[in-house]
């Protein structure tokens, strides 16, 4: 098939979390590769802006967008409301723009791969969820618009296994591209000596899966061992959680004296808070398809302590400046924490090896090409 002038791609959000960078990675280099690209969202936010730099077109349209509140009975007529709305405006859509190839982000869109196969349009779906302890049958249909797709790109390994289980067909249509991590060009070495409070930092979504509440158990429980802790928690909770950051936040103002707790809110620049830390947190208690946070802490020369699931084990678990620790244990955390601080400069001594297998495994040029001659 002939390369694609344009390309409508679809997103399911605007934010700049972890999906998101992805997605705007992918319009990237299909720009480099010299395509027009049209980006479909349901909503304004600060990704608009960024693919309008790297001069991609920008239309907001209804879509639907599985969120779990969705499946419950009391969500079931919005689900058919936006299901009805999603499917006649990406009709719409693809009617005006008439991409050559539609490549579709997550499997949150259900829709989009069906509309754009009955226009008989290349489909390319990009799979970043990976769920192995979800009930086969939900995955299945979490799955199944997917083999509408001509190609699936996927994450991981561990993400084509978790697919190949649902739906064995769509093996044979997968290809794993690893995620593409940006990182400064020289990054702030850490602290020759671990003196004073030691500085935790966490990134990524305020919500129970994600785990920022065992990050502070841990904080309470360092701090009873003496070690004195600060902790920084960078990032915003789904509309509808604000509980969970009231609960987080009742939790931090509980905790003995020698912790202490910064909100620093939603920020599109990490790299400062890494900078500013000592040690990179990825708590998460459910499965994780790749860890681009914890592939970050590498990158920014940063010790990482992360849940020993699938996904995470294959993003950093071969590094020698990244410890695996049971997901959910915050006594497990803490201690890994502990050993850290103890061995901190044998440690430190691996983070520029870490850094620079992260950079051959990851780095954005190669996943933008990748990406462009997979869409191609």
């Amino acid at each position: 098939m002939a390369t694609p002038r344009t390309v409508l791609a679809v997103h399911p959000g605007a934010e700049l979390f972890g999906s998101d960078r992805m997605f705007l990675e992918s319009v990237t280099g299909l720009r480099e590769a010299g395509l027009d690209v049209v980006v479909a969202l349901p909503e304004h936010g600060p990704l608009v802006a960024a693919v309008q730099a790297v001069g991609a077109r920008v239309v907001l349209t209804p879509m639907l967008v599985l969120r779990k509140a969705l499946l419950r009975p009391s969500g079931w007529g919005t689900l058919l409301r936006d299901g009805i709305q999603g499917l006649v405006a990406a009709h719409r859509l693809l009617s005006k723009v008439r991409p050559d190839a539609v490549y579709i982000s997550t499997i949150t869109l259900p829709h989009w791969p069906i509309a754009a196969r009955w226009r008989r349009t290349r489909v390319v779906g990009h799979v970043h969820e990976a769920e192995g302890s979800v009930n086969r049958w939900v995955n299945t249909a979490a799955y199944l618009p997917m083999t509408a797709a001509h190609t699936v790109i996927v994450n991981s390994e561990y993400s084509r296994e978790v697919l190949g289980a649902s739906i064995p067909a769509l093996v044979a249509r997968t290809t794993v591209v690893y995620n593409g991590v940006e990182s400064p060009e020289e990054p702030r070495p850490p602290r020759a000596e671990l003196t004073g409070a030691m500085r935790i930092c966490y990134v990524g979504r305020l919500s129970p899966r994600k785990g920022p509440d065992l990050v502070l158990g841990a904080a309470r429980l360092l701090a009873h061992e003496g070690i004195p802790v600060r902790v920084a928690l960078v990032g915003s909770v789904f509309p509808g959680n604000e509980w969970y950051e009231r609960e987080l936040r009742d939790t931090a103002d509980a905790l003995p004296d020698g912790v202490e707790v910064e909100f620093a809110g939603f920020d599109p620049d990490i790299w400062p808070h890494l900078a500013a830390s000592d040690a990179i947190v990825v708590p998460s208690r459910l499965d994780e398809s790749f860890g681009n946070t914890a592939v970050e802490g590498v990158l920014a020369l940063r010790p990482v302590v992360a849940s020993d699931i699938r996904g995470l084990r294959e993003a950093v678990g071969g590094y020698a400046s990244a410890t695996l620790v049971a997901p959910g244990d915050a006594r497990g955390l803490a201690e890994a924490l502990a050993r850290l601080r103890a061995d901190w400069t044998e440690l430190c001594g691996s983070t520029a090896d870490g850094r620079s297998l992260a950079l051959a495994r990851h780095a954005p040029a190669h996943y933008r090409a990748a990406i462009s001659r997979t869409i191609a």
